[in-house]
């Protein structure tokens, strides 16, 4: 890796590939009690709540994706903000 690149392969197809596999799938649903709700392509039913919406659901499902994905390529003894085991994964 060249000290100028500034993502590394490994985590840009990670992130690329957390991209991709969490994408809304369908319509949104409306159900009674003002609740909503949509799938993901992961498998995933994302809901609104009684102190968050829909797509702040959505936003959370998406990031945590990507941090899972990059914190299994990322290098292990980069600097972390969320400590996390061996194995890299988060608990």
């Amino acid at each position: 890796m060249s000290e100028h690149a500034p993502v590394s392969a490994a985590m840009h197809r990670a992130k690329a590939d957390a991209r991709a596999s969490h994408v809304t799938v369908g319509l949104v649903r409306h159900l009674p009690g003002d609740r909503e709700e949509i799938d993901c392509s992961c498998g995933m039913t994302l809901t609104n709540g009684p102190q968050w919406s829909l797509d702040e659901h959505i936003r959370l499902h998406r990031a945590e994706a990507r941090y899972l994905a990059l914190s299994q390529v990322a290098p292990a003894g980069m600097p972390r903000l969320i400590p996390v085991g061996p194995g890299r994964l988060p608990r």
